[in-house]
């Protein structure tokens, strides 16, 4: 999933009290009312972006989260991580040995906040839409290796996959496989603008300004039928325009928690200075950020620049400059707290590594300095990103071996012209749609690919993707796995750079924060509530 984090150029004080914007929290307490989350993600409804939540179309961490709150799906994560348990659901299972045949049978009595009865044949029309759709931008490509959907009866539907995905169960987990009704959602349209109809356990009522979400409320279903169990009846999202505002409006009580995403500099601030009455509490976390190739651009078409360029980065020099203790190293597309995770380019490029890039450059005849522009989204993944690549950019010019220019663009242009291949090279993020290492390796390298790239390997393709999804026990996955990381590290059509680390800060009074958001940075607002929190 593209997916997001941070501001810099903060300084001292930057949380200290201000005037409260409009709000319906009061200073210093958890107060009554809707408890009102910050968040600095963007939601527009654009020419390029023309359904945010609808999803057949929405992609992105934010996106999801909101989706999470309001569509219901078949599955979903536990509270406290792990393998996905029935949400709207009573029981799914595989049902042959070869994990091709996967079932779920549906709650008695399911119903979509508008009171319409929800069936199996709702949970077919909404996952064999996402697939018929097939938008550019959308999650169609989770569901790659799903085949048929059968309905049996009014409550049992049968996934029928092409090939044996043992991941399949993480995938109803996800947005993508969102059941909606077809009396609100087009069989071949997206539906457009930021209605949202489901069965999740609250219903959505938008307020938008200039084509923008500035709030959106989330009030209790009373309709909801599922495995969440509700701690508050109205909660609600408040979006920022940075990170500085967003804390200021905590410090003076306006909103009562952050969500996303606090800046390097407030996390510092917060965990040696607190204001009075806010705390801040650290999450498991899987972002990872990267830089993507257009491994057919003449720059880099030869992978010796690539490698030269996974010898000569330091991770260590940038993430001390930018992020301190949000981030740490990462020498692999699979996070180091994941299950399957092999250090690939440390292992073969070790750590700024300057001799080692020459020699790659001088062996394959390359001239040096390389030029090279790396690209980057400057309103997406919070002030933070302009700062990385600056001092991406001073390092690797330091070591003589490139002529690094950077260049930041707007989401609403960047992410397009990346799709198209304007760019030789471009810094992505990534937060996982499940806890697999699977979701840090698929997405990247098979067959339409969320980067769109050019790159293709058809070992992987065509024998460990499909090797790694048969194993049940996904232990027994190592071994491809192990052996994708080495390609990539081999073949650098992605460079990682690191893995970031999740922090909540919330008002005293708000009880539940350290279960609002999961490792694969999931919202959940239904853990909110009020009372004396620790």
């Amino acid at each position: 999933m593209n997916r997001k984090t941070m501001v810099l150029t903060a300084a001292a004080g930057l949380l200290t009290p201000a005037l409260a914007a409009c709000g319906t929290a009061t200073g210093g307490g958890a107060g009554s009312g809707a408890i009102v989350v910050g968040t600095t993600d963007r939601f527009e409804a654009a020419d390029y972006a023309p359904a945010p939540f609808d999803p057949a179309y929405a992609y992105d961490a934010g996106a999801w989260n909101v989706l999470r709150q309001t569509v219901q799906t078949l599955m979903h994560t536990p509270r406290g991580g792990g393998q996905p348990v029935p949400e709207a659901a009573s029981d799914c299972r595989f049902t042959d040995t070869g994990n091709e045949s996967y079932r779920c049978v549906l709650r008695p009595g399911l119903k979509f906040a508008s009171g319409e009865p929800l069936t199996a044949k709702d949970v077919k029309y909404s996952i064999d839409r996402v697939i018929a759709i097939k938008d550019e931008n959308g999650p169609s490509s989770l569901l790659s290796t799903l085949d048929t959907v059968e309905v049996k009866g009014a409550d049992t539907v049968v996934f029928h996959l092409k090939t044996p995905d043992a991941t399949f169960p993480y995938k109803l987990a996800t947005p993508a496989a969102g059941i909606v009704s077809e009396k609100d959602y087009d069989a071949k349209k997206l539906r457009e603008g930021f209605g949202i109809d489901g069965s999740g356990p609250y219903t959505m009522k938008a307020e938008v300004k200039e084509g923008r979400l500035v709030r959106a409320v989330f009030t209790k279903n009373p309709n909801y039928k599922g495995d969440i169990k509700l701690q508050n009846d109205k909660v609600e999202l408040r979006t920022f325009e940075d990170s500085a505002a967003m804390g200021k409006a905590l410090a003076a009580g306006s909103i009562h928690m952050v969500s996303r995403t606090l800046s390097p500099a407030q996390i510092t601030e917060l965990s040696a200075k607190p204001p009075k009455g806010v705390k801040l509490t650290p999450l498991p976390g899987l972002e990872i950020r990267y830089i993507g190739f257009n491994t057919e651009a003449p720059v880099v078409k030869d992978k010796a620049v690539r490698q030269a360029l996974a010898a000569a980065v330091d991770r260590n020099a940038v993430i001390s400059k930018v992020y301190g203790k949000s981030a740490q190293p990462l020498y692999s597309l699979v996070p180091a707290s994941v299950n399957g995770h092999v250090n690939s380019f440390f292992n073969k490029y070790g750590e700024a590594n300057t001799a080692k890039a020459a020699a790659l450059l001088k062996d394959a005849g390359i001239k040096t300095p390389v030029k090279l522009t790396l690209n980057y989204t400057s309103d997406h993944y919070g002030d933070g990103t302009a700062a990385e690549f600056e001092a991406l950019k001073t390092q690797l010019n330091s070591t003589q071996l490139f002529d690094i220019t950077v260049q930041g663009k707007e989401w609403s242009e960047f992410r397009p012209a990346q799709k198209k291949g304007d760019y030789a090279a471009y810094g992505l993020g990534w937060f996982p749609d499940y806890p697999d290492a699977d979701n840090f390796l698929a997405p990247f390298l098979e067959q339409d690919n969320f980067l769109g790239t050019p790159y293709a390997n058809t070992t992987v393709r065509t024998k460990l993707i499909p090797e790694s999804r048969r194993a049940a026990d996904r232990g027994v996955a190592a071994g491809a796995i192990s052996e994708m990381q080495d390609i990539v590290a081999e073949d650098v059509p992605v460079l990682p750079l690191w893995q970031g680390k999740q922090y909540v800060a919330a008002r005293d009074g708000i009880t539940g924060v350290e279960w609002s958001v999961n490792a694969i940075s999931d919202l959940q607002l239904w853990e909110l509530g009020r009372g004396v929190s620790g």
